[in-house]
């Protein structure tokens, strides 16, 4: 749905009656926000009170929010000013085609908040390792001497930074298709496409519709701004950025049009000026990460900064938790947690990270992806799998005749059956290929259950 309005638009916060939709994380931090700069805020969520955070209930209510909570109201949206949704919230649903209907500004969380900020934005997407580099350019800047702000999708909202009053050089932010959806005036300083593969085709209409969110992050940029993209990636390879803004690409190999590339062992820049550097002490696993560490490196040099914070932040960074992190080994056994590959490609990727014995455990809710090519990607090093979720029947259907594979009803029982089927040098590697919302609050919440049984495992539970 087109939920674009006139870009010249603004709100006038401090006399609007503005409705927030979904008390997630976004969605207290723009209520709080709003609150201070003065609007009368209703925020509104399917959920009933007895699912939602008690603490930012009562916080939001001694701040005079209006709470509506165990269903959305019709009259509630047309009486807006204006409504912002929450990066979760459907935009395809009756209440919001009617309050577009009645011409109501209609905007994301981000969105909001990206009009209000005076420091220069750099924005990342892609399908996988968004939070990876986000956090890796965060690092990188303060090893460069600047004050950064680095949030978004990756926990901390935007408006959250407003909320707090700081003045930072450079705020970093993850962005996801979702956020993406309600756009209208975003145009950060640098934008950055890691890569585009399907996922979260239970909300698109299709992988089309997918990639038009994620390529609408450059959409409003022009003249004096850049935009960063993976010419290794099939789709980006064929994207052609606004007219007027800087476009950089990288690769794993040197070739024409590539301004970052890998040569014996060292990343080759050609931004402004040529500078090699070196991938010693580099220890993120995967060639997913390299090209990640390409795009960081161009976008250190799009903004100016010297060789030697690049170099120094390349050795530093150790990757995050929950992305192919190393948890624990058991009799020679070890254990990987990759609990973030909640698509198909993500997994694919892990997979071919490892060049020994692997056994997976992959499930969750299914995103409306094909497991083939998760099946074609595992024919060689993996010798089994467990399956749990609520996508076993569909991961069971793909994998027959295929990999050998168990089902598990827990995390516990996974691991202790994946333990069971490995031997001596092998790894059991958790890469879900689904979302974690069938048994689990989040990604981090499914990491942290693989590691306690893990630790279960070498404690003889």
């Amino acid at each position: 749905m087109d939920t674009a309005q006139n870009p010249e638009s603004r709100l006038n916060i401090p006399t609007s009656n503005i409705l927030v939709v979904g008390l997630g994380t976004s969605g207290y931090w723009a209520a709080r926000w709003l609150v201070e700069a003065g609007a009368k805020v209703t925020l509104s969520d399917i959920k009933k009170r007895s699912q939602l955070d008690p603490e930012w209930l009562k916080e939001l209510h001694t701040l005079g929010v209006t709470l509506e909570t165990g269903g959305h109201h019709k009259e509630t949206f047309l009486r807006a000013d204006a409504i912002v949704l929450s990066p979760g919230a459907p935009l395809d649903t009756p209440f919001i085609r009617a309050a577009l209907q009645k011409q109501i500004p209609l905007m994301g969380e981000m969105e909001l908040a990206a009009r209000h900020v005076d420091a220069p934005m750099i924005a990342v997407t892609g399908t996988n390792g968004k939070t990876t580099v986000t956090s890796f350019l965060g690092q990188l800047l303060e090893n460069a001497g600047y004050d950064v702000f680095v949030g978004g999708n990756i926990g901390t909202p935007l408006t959250a930074y407003l909320a707090g009053g700081r003045k930072a050089d450079y705020l970093v932010v993850e962005v996801s298709s979702f956020q993406l959806d309600t756009i209208q005036q975003f145009s950060p300083e640098i934008s950055m496409i890691l890569n585009i593969s399907p996922d979260h085709l239970d909300r698109y209409a299709d992988y089309q519709a997918y990639i038009k969110s994620k390529l609408r992050i450059f959409e409003n940029q022009g003249p004096g701004q850049t935009v960063i993209l993976n010419a290794d990636d099939p789709v980006l390879s064929n994207v052609t950025p606004p007219g007027g803004t800087t476009v950089f690409r990288y690769g794993l190999k040197k070739s024409e049009g590539i301004n970052a590339f890998i040569e014996k062992g060292e990343i080759i820049s050609n931004v402004n000026e040529k500078n090699r550097f070196n991938l010693n002490g580099f220890s993120l696993a995967g060639s997913h990460n390299l090209e990640n560490l390409l795009a960081i490196v161009l976008a250190g040099r799009a903004l100016g900064l010297p060789p030697e914070p690049i170099q120094k932040t390349i050795a530093e960074f150790k990757g995050l938790p929950n992305r192919l992190e190393y948890t624990n080994q058991v009799r020679n056994i070890r254990f990987y947690n990759d609990s973030k590959a909640t698509n198909v490609d993500a997994a694919i990727r892990a997979v071919q990270s490892f060049d020994k014995p692997l056994i997976l455990i992959a499930g969750g809710r299914h995103k409306g992806s094909n497991y083939q090519p998760l099946v074609e990607a595992c024919r060689g090093n993996v010798k089994g799998a467990v399956f749990m979720g609520e996508a076993v029947n569909l991961l069971a259907e793909a994998f027959t005749d295929e990999i050998p594979f168990s089902l598990a009803a827990s995390m516990k029982e996974a691991v202790s059956t994946a333990y069971g089927l490995a031997e001596s040098g092998d790894i059991v590697l958790l890469v879900p290929a689904c979302s974690s919302f069938d048994g689990f609050r989040d990604y981090n919440h499914r990491g942290r259950a693989f590691k306690a049984a893990v630790e279960d495992l070498l404690n003889g539970g």
